[in-house]
């Protein structure tokens, strides 16, 4: 078993983190095998050093190890880039030029009963798919998969999820994917890359065999099987634990300074302590 912790260093890590961190890290050890850690820093416009720091800090008072050097997406933008070259000379992606307000307006009357909201964000209506395209991928666009063709391109898509709430073999829907998620951005100006790319990519260098994260990105699975699937890569199994919430039950965001594990640790407390408080 190989599992991994990716953090992004934009701000502290707070009690959700700390519980995806040590599950991913007491599974693996339980099962004799490895715990590695990722730096997820493509938001260079948001990335800090200090919070970098801060990771390992945190992470080593808690008690956890992690094996082999740490990866950073920083480091990784030539495998992104050369993933993007492939799909693009395949005719699987497209230059799209609207802004969160084209989409937005696009949008403005949509049918009833019909998802307006996907794991990416607002669903793409498609406004550029059929657009002219230029003969090279351009390096600074954002590009979006047409979904549609690739999933005419793989066939039956599934992945095996063991986390609570969704345990069992998971049969992705191809009508329903088309609907519910739309044709995500694959690289973005400011970026390069996408979270959805680069997860998927650093999971299958680092040979991470089952990915632990929250349930919050279970819906996000799918895509990323199929890109799995698209690239040639492998599919982890995954697992999606619970999340963990304030008193109002809204999920920790880095914004909950309050619930930051340094503020835990300046009042003193221990890890011991800080694995009962997220205790189910």
């Amino acid at each position: 078993m190989r599992t991994r912790f990716a953090p992004s260093p934009t701000g502290p890590l707070h009690l959700g983190h700390a519980y995806s961190a040590m599950m991913a890290h007491d599974m693996a050890r339980a099962a004799g095998g490895e715990f590695l850690l990722r730096i997820e820093d493509i938001d260079q416009t948001r990335a800090r050093p200090e919070w970098e720091a801060q990771i390992y800090d945190d992470l080593r008072w808690l008690g956890l190890d992690w094996d082999g050097p740490v990866m950073r997406q920083s480091d990784r933008m030539a495998a992104y880039d050369a993933a993007l070259d492939d799909l693009w000379a395949r005719g699987l992606l497209y230059v799209c030029t609207c802004n969160r307000r084209d989409i937005q307006a696009a949008m403005s009357a949509p049918q009833e009963g019909v998802p307006t909201h996907g794991p990416d964000g607002l669903i793409y209506p498609g406004t550029c798919r059929d657009k002219p395209q230029p003969a090279a991928r351009p390096a600074d666009a954002v590009l979006r998969l047409r979904l549609a063709d690739c999933l005419a391109e793989t066939g039956p898509l599934s992945f095996e999820e063991t986390g609570p709430a969704h345990a069992g073999q998971i049969t992705i829907d191809p009508a329903r994917m088309i609907a519910e998620v739309g044709d995500i951005v694959l690289a973005r100006r400011d970026m390069g890359t996408s979270y959805h790319l680069s997860v998927v990519l650093d999971d299958a260098t680092q040979a991470i065999s089952d990915v632990i994260r929250g349930e919050d990105l279970f819906a996000a699975t799918q895509i990323h099987v199929l890109l799995q699937r698209i690239l040639g890569l492998p599919t982890p199994r995954y697992h999606h634990h619970r999340l963990i919430r304030d008193a109002d039950g809204k999920r920790l965001a880095k914004r909950d300074d309050a619930r930051a594990i340094g503020k835990y640790r300046a009042d003193g407390c221990t890890p011991a302590d800080i694995r009962q408080m997220v205790k189910p």
